[in-house]
């Protein structure tokens, strides 16, 4: 695994824990999932399966030790993985459109609902720690924080897409033979 990439990758998970921890929660003590956003960031700049693993086991952990849902430990470790790989899936499927400036704040609004779903799923029928409906806690917490992520990524995604080629470019990188 590349040092570099490792680096930039523990800088997302910690800027996605600082969005996430300076977020208030708002309804049934859940707050928008900032990490979400980082985690997403990172997948579309390095899509291979070991970082996409790596990141969002971290993204979990973290995740799982900062949230003040009920139940949201256990949620946060089953879900960021299985939305990182289906986030990852539907890059890959899109990855011709990603020059569109639309798509990535697309993608990430859509896997935040992914995540948004299977978290509600696990907190409140499988663990049954909340009694309120998915269909109000879809509404009330996930369908806003996909709004915000995906506002957030129309902002992020072409710095950090800048950022990363031009990091590229100054010699990060081994220089090619002349």
């Amino acid at each position: 695994m590349n040092t570099r990439i490792l680096t930039i990758l523990s800088l997302f998970v910690g800027i996605g824990t600082v969005l996430h921890y300076v977020m208030p929660p708002f309804f049934f003590g859940m707050r928008p999932d900032m990490m979400l956003a980082m985690m997403f960031l990172g997948i579309m700049l390095f899509p291979k399966p070991r970082y996409v693993l790596l990141l969002s086991l971290a993204t979990g952990l973290i995740a799982a030790i900062t949230t003040t849902v009920p139940g949201g430990q256990v949620a946060n470790l089953i879900d960021k993985p299985l939305s990182a790989a289906v986030f990852m899936l539907l890059l890959l499927s899109f990855r011709k459109g990603m020059e569109y400036k639309a798509l990535p704040p697309l993608l990430t609004a859509v896997g935040t609902m992914v995540s948004g779903s299977i978290f509600l799923c696990i907190v409140i029928f499988l663990l049954g720690v909340m009694q309120t409906s998915f269909t109000a806690l879809f509404l009330a917490v996930v369908l806003p924080t996909a709004v915000l992520n995906g506002g957030i990524m129309l902002v992020i995604y072409p710095l950090a897409k800048a950022f990363i080629r031009r990091s590229q470019m100054t010699g990060l990188h081994t220089p090619k033979a002349s």
